[in-house]
């Protein structure tokens, strides 16, 4: 009999941590969804090789209120690029590319000045290549519809280099676009067909494919977004407007990618469990960042746009279209994935704190969201002094200048004047940063504040004499 009262009060007693964590999971989701005006959301989280939760919020489709189910897909955006880097390494592994080769080594057409830049160069984004994306743009605006493939090319290898590779970071789509071409070469298939055969198919994902708003998908949740702009006239209120958008085939490699939370789930299982990569070695690569020619480490790791390499809990993963984002947890076997149909909603802001549900600890190690959750106490204004103050506390808060970096731009969006605090903070932080004033005058300029911005910009100049932009930016206010 005692047995099994045991049984029962141990199921009992699981039960209700399981209630515990749903509700935690809940509570979190429901306010960023209010706070952020989300219409749907879509929630996977790994713990130990499984998935332990998979829940949806909220409406796919609002026009005719059709709730998010757990086979709603979403698009992924730039999150695309975690896939078309696994390909990279699954090439390495077969002995295909090396990431130190040059890659004129792979492709034979290229400008003599790109010739001499490295895979490794391209998957961390210090290139210096020029952007494909603002030709794209363009050739659209001008037009109406897209030029094909060649016209843009032989327009993007005729444009200068922004900067001296490897020297500086710059996210730009030109190095996927690339990589894809190289994933070609070395396998002789479609990049399209490479990664179905060697990964969707691989790990069983239904519900993972590529397209834009131009496809007709089942089961899937259109992007909206919030706009204060519209038809040459400033809105009184912030309007909510169907988000169409648009990637030709050609650049798949950087954001063609649509999936739901659970298949983006399934995929880091296998991509852990060596069903993508054979080793872990290659796994470890990847997960690690590059240097720049000064010795510096890059930005992002060998794919993955958010690295988070802390002593404890690190953490790597991606976010697109500011609207999905995930983050991998290999220390502690967890991964949270978020999925939602607002652009600018910018999940990544609040993965931390849904880590922490499953583990406290990883909110104590990650200093933006622990700055974060008390600046929306205390109010932003006192981001510096609260600053400070941790510091001299708590001797494992340690803000890293590009996340910090990367945040402030995020809520300069919704969030201007929070925004600008945010940038305040990066040039206190990182004096010696000409990318912190060079942010931090960009900020002021668009919250109109000339003024300041001229000082930022020429301090960021002053820094970094090869900031071109920067100067263009200073021609252009002076001129004005």
């Amino acid at each position: 009999m005692t047995k099994y009262i045991l049984i029962t009060i141990l199921f009992l007693s699981l039960n209700s941590f399981a209630q515990n964590i749903n509700s935690s999971i809940d509570d979190i989701v429901h306010r960023e969804m209010k706070e952020r005006r989300i219409p749907g959301l879509q929630i996977a989280v790994v713990q130990n090789d499984k998935i332990v939760l998979s829940k949806s919020y909220g409406l796919a489709y609002i026009q005719d209120s059709i709730p998010v189910k757990n086979n709603t897909i979403f698009p992924i955006n730039s999150n695309t690029k975690v896939f078309t880097a696994t390909a990279i390494m699954q090439l390495v592994e077969q002995g295909k590319v090396e990431l130190d080769a040059p890659i004129n080594k792979y492709l034979d057409y290229l400008p003599p000045l790109w010739q001499k830049i490295t895979v490794e160069q391209l998957l961390t984004h210090i290139s210096g290549l020029p952007d494909i994306l603002k030709l794209i743009d363009a050739f659209n605006k001008n037009t109406g519809s897209f030029k094909n493939e060649n016209d843009i090319w032989e327009k993007l290898k005729t444009t200068p280099l922004d900067f001296e590779t490897g020297s500086q970071f710059s996210y730009n789509q030109t190095n996927y676009y690339l990589l894809s071409k190289i994933i070609e070469k070395q396998s002789g298939q479609s990049f399209q067909n490479f990664l179905e055969e060697k990964q969707f198919n691989t790990v069983g994902l239904k519900q993972t494919l590529f397209g834009d708003s131009r496809d007709i998908i089942l089961h899937y949740a259109p992007t909206y977004k919030y706009r204060n702009f519209l038809d040459g006239k400033k809105l009184v209120k912030d309007k909510l407007i169907n988000d169409y958008y648009v990637f030709p085939d050609f650049s798949y490699a950087t954001a063609g990618l649509n999936s739901t939370a659970e298949d983006m789930a399934k995929w880091i299982i296998a991509l852990q469990n060596k069903k993508l990569l054979k080793n872990d070695s290659t796994l470890n690569l990847m997960w690690s960042p590059a240097n720049f020619n000064n010795g510096k480490p890059t930005n992002w790791t060998r794919g993955w746009g958010i690295a988070k390499l802390r002593k404890k809990h690190k953490a790597v993963g991606m976010s697109g279209g500011g609207r999905s984002a995930f983050l991998v947890y290999p220390d502690d076997k967890l991964a949270v994935i978020v999925f939602t149909n607002l652009g600018g909603s910018n999940p990544e802001d609040f993965l931390e704190e849904l880590a922490g549900v499953y583990n406290p600890e990883i909110i104590r190690s990650d200093a933006i969201t622990h700055l974060r959750k008390n600046l929306n106490q205390i109010g932003y204004d006192k981001a510096v002094d609260f600053v400070k103050k941790e510091s001299i506390n708590n001797p494992d808060f340690n803000l890293q200048e590009n996340e910090i970096n990367d945040w402030a731009y995020r809520l300069l969006v919704n969030k201007p004047k929070e925004a600008l605090e945010i940038f305040k903070l990066t040039v206190f932080l990182f004096p010696e940063s000409w990318n912190a004033y060079d942010s931090y005058g960009e900020a002021l300029l668009k919250m109109e504040n000339k003024t300041k911005a001229i000082e930022m910009y020429k301090k960021s100049i002053e820094l970094n004499p090869q900031n071109e932009n920067g100067k263009k930016i200073l021609e252009k206010i002076n001129s004005k």
